[in-house]
This record gives structure tokens, C-alpha cells and sequence, in this order.
């Protein structure tokens, strides 16, 4: 059976995610030059991470559906987590996505004899 929706929104979620944590470093840089030290930047770079794992199950989604899922799934959660409100367009996506990894069940052959 196809997962082309589950890896459409997957990848989709990983770069929405490589945004939203690019806009929370710079959030996070202009912070630390007005304030001095500041957590926003090692929050983009925790989603950073978040996103790599977000490209990787919708590329896995092929192979391995379930792992992927649970990735995707983790993933999205933990970009809300990380980036709050930043991440929660792909935090959409990648639960979205996830939960139909997961959820989703392999198409049988039916062999009938006439």
C-alpha cells in the first residue's frame, strides 16, 4: 500500500520544523545580544534535532511504518515542546502524519477461488 501522504507530510513537517527552529535561533541571537545569556538558542538547536528525526521518519515511512510513525510522532510533539508556538504548524503535520503510521493497517491479498 502507498504512504505517500504519510512521507508528504512528514518531510513537509521536517521543513516547516527547519524553519520554525531557524526563526526561534534568531529570536534566540537577538535576545542574547539585547539580554545577555538567554535558553531560546539551545531550544532552536533541541528543534533542530527534532527536525532531522521529522525527515527521517518520512523517509522511513516506506520501509518501516510503524517506527516511522512513532518518530514523526515524537518529533512533533517534542517541537512543541522545544519551540512552543513556533512549532506548532509543523507539530501538525508530523502528528498528523504519525498517528497514520501508527494507526494505518497493510492492505491484505484476498485470493478468491471461482
Amino acid at each position: 500500500m502507498s504512504r505517500t501522504t504519510e512521507m508528504v507530510l512528514g518531510i513537509l513537517g521536517g521543513l516547516f520544523g527547519f524553519g520554525a527552529a531557524s526563526f526561534a535561533l534568531f529570536i534566540g541571537a537577538v535576545d542574547e545580544s539585547l539580554n545577555g545569556a538567554t535558553e531560546i538558542s539551545a531550544l532552536g538547536k533541541t528543534a533542530f534535532f527534532f527536525s532531522i528525526i521529522a525527515i527521517a521518519g518520512g523517509i522511513l515511512v516506506q520501509f518501516k511504518p510503524k517506527l516511522a510513525g512513532w518518530l514523526m510522532l515524537v518529533s512533533g510533539v517534542g517541537l512543541v515542546i522545544a519551540i512552543s508556538l513556533f512549532g506548532v504548524l509543523p507539530a501538525l503535520f508530523l502528528i498528523a502524519a504519525g498517528l497514520m503510521g501508527i494507526v494505518r493497517k497493510e492492505a491484505t491479498q484476498v485470493n478468491r477461488v471461482a
